[in-house]
């Protein structure tokens, strides 16, 4: 399934996959999102997407919401407003996407982002705070956890579509003369150019001023970096997941005699266990919950943050929703 949103990455994405498919028996289908905030240009984009999904022959599949709530309205948002919006509307794209792979027996869901935009989130991460799984950033294939409209509680409540990212090594340069030279027409959403919020301002602001004055080559060199700090990663994980095979609940004096960095990602591992989603989940709440790990109290200690309950009573400690 490729997700297309007429832009020059998924125009790419789309022709190289239609060119490809009869020499590695590909089978495709085209989803793109129209949302309607851009009015006309919003239609338009979307006319395009039908002209070239006629061109290759492919089913095209379109969702097109008729009513969005005034939280998912990108118009006269700033901050913090506008961060909540691009979130909402992200994942319901990805709930669509997965909705049409599964819906059409298809193995994953191709998507158009490219080492420009791994340079980004590197970036925006860093400025975040984020740990080493942030900082490792984008795969080219990974599993992306999509809600399911009829969720239950814990792991059932995500169906796991499989995202791959063919151009991620690919940049933006790179894409724009492949459209030139086979004269492919794309879209450009003007909302790119505006600095309202975080990945625009890196974009359009600092990755220019890193390489006009530090290095020329900023978006390669920060790419092969999150490749690398993706390997130190997997190998974090791999402990996690060899721990997880001896051990089947958190033991206190287990977890302490471990390296910090292994307690931290084994403490995550196992809330990712009761709840999947850890995009609100942050290093303050790690921090928390490894201070009642290291208390000498005797007593029962809880400690509560986003909807989760730990405690712990002698050696054991539990994780439950609150």
């Amino acid at each position: 399934m490729v997700a297309c949103s007429s832009g020059p990455d998924s125009t790419c994405l789309l022709d190289i996959l239609a060119k490809l498919k009869d020499k590695y028996n590909l089978e495709l289908i085209v989803a793109h999102v129209n949302y309607g905030l851009r009015g006309k240009d919003s239609d338009l984009d979307q006319k395009l997407i039908e002209k070239y999904a006629s061109r290759y022959k492919l089913k095209l599949v379109v969702f097109k919401p008729k009513y969005l709530t005034p939280a998912l309205s990108l118009k006269k948002e700033r901050g913090t407003k506008r961060l909540l919006s691009e979130n909402k509307l992200r994942e319901s794209r990805y709930e669509f996407f997965e909705k049409v792979r599964r819906g059409n027996r298809f193995d994953s869901i191709a998507v158009g982002h490219t080492l420009d935009d791994q340079a980004e989130t590197y970036l925006m991460r860093i400025i975040r705070g984020s740990g080493l799984r942030g900082m490792a950033a984008m795969k080219h294939k990974n599993v992306y956890p999509v809600k399911s409209p009829q969720s239950g509680v814990g792991r059932a409540e995500f169906n796991r579509g499989t995202i791959i990212r063919p151009l991620l090594g690919i940049t933006k340069k790179e894409i724009l003369r492949y459209l030139k030279s086979n004269k492919l027409s794309y879209r450009t959403d003007k909302s790119n150019k505006e600095v309202l919020y975080l990945r625009n301002k890196i974009r359009n602001e600092l990755i220019p001023l890193l390489e006009n004055k530090y290095n020329p080559n900023i978006k390669e060199t920060l790419y092969k970096s999150s490749l690398n700090i993706a390997e130190d990663y997997a190998l974090i994980e791999e402990l996690t997941e060899k721990y997880y095979r001896k051990h089947n609940e958190l033991r206190v004096n287990n977890i302490l005699k471990l390296h910090p960095a292994l307690q931290k990602r084994i403490i995550l591992k196992t809330i990712e266990n009761v709840r999947p989603d850890l995009k609100d989940i942050v290093s303050a709440h790690i921090r928390e919950v490894l201070k009642i790990f290291k208390s000498d109290k005797s007593k029962k200690q809880i400690v509560k943050f986003q909807g989760l309950k730990f405690t712990r009573i002698g050696d054991k400690l539990a994780i439950s929703h609150s």
